[in-house]
């Protein structure tokens, strides 16, 4: 693929583009080394940049209105912007888990997570707390798996 094939031609490419020529690609759209992430990480920004350097970005009004957005979302707190919002269940959910014949039930809040009553702000404390060893909490619970490697 060049830069003057059609743009639909571009982003379909990048589908079996080797991660060596994505990284490659990275360097020379972003004129930065690529970040460590998975390789789906690297397709949709690569795509989202060949449309926004052929059509055009976000409007700066735009881009003010997000951030303002954002800022109503998460007070300010640069922890809370650095999570992913999608990564976190929705308030309400009720994680499961049965550990060693218990069933363990925590239930997602909005700041956090609630185990027998009390708040923690991390689902690897509770984990730990019902282990008595260090868990990685999303593991325990079954929200990622720890040998997926994407």
């Amino acid at each position: 693929m060049t830069n003057l094939d059609p743009i639909p031609a571009r982003l379909a490419a990048l589908k079996t583009t080797s991660t060596p020529e994505l990284k490659q690609q990275w360097r020379e759209l972003f004129e930065s080394e690529p970040p460590a992430f998975n390789r789906r990480y690297l397709e949709s920004r690569l795509a989202y940049r060949i449309q926004e350097l052929a059509y055009g970005g976000l409007k700066p009004e735009t881009v003010k209105r997000l951030e303002a957005l954002g800022e109503q979302l998460d007070g300010g707190n640069i922890t809370t912007r650095r999570i992913r919002a999608d990564l976190k269940p929705i308030a309400g959910t009720r994680l499961l888990r049965e550990w060693q014949g218990v069933e363990q039930i925590v239930t997602v809040t909005a700041d956090g997570f609630e185990w027998q009553g009390r708040p923690y702000k991390s689902l690897s404390a509770i984990a730990r707390a019902i282990t008595g060893t260090r868990w990685n909490g999303w593991v325990f619970f079954g929200l990622k798996n720890h040998r997926a490697r994407t």
